[in-house]
């Protein structure tokens, strides 16, 4: 099984959806490439959090998916 990224973008934004994801019963996992470029020593200075789920529950999140992107 793979992942799938169904968002990038801001940190507050990927959390929001990362909840209404885990309320529907999908499985998240969020990589947050800002705070790892600065433990790295490096500034990062783009919208770098990103969401991903196992590709398998893409059918089943994808009306969330929908419905937050409306909602921003």
């Amino acid at each position: 099984m793979g992942l799938m990224r169904v968002f990038s973008g801001s940190e507050v934004l990927a959390i929001a959806l990362q909840q209404r994801l885990e309320e529907a019963g999908i499985e998240t996992t969020k990589k947050d490439n800002i705070q790892s470029a600065r433990l790295g020593g490096f500034g990062a200075t783009d919208l770098a959090v990103e969401v991903f789920i196992e590709i398998t529950d893409f059918a089943k999140a994808d009306s969330v998916i929908e419905d937050f992107k409306t909602s921003i």
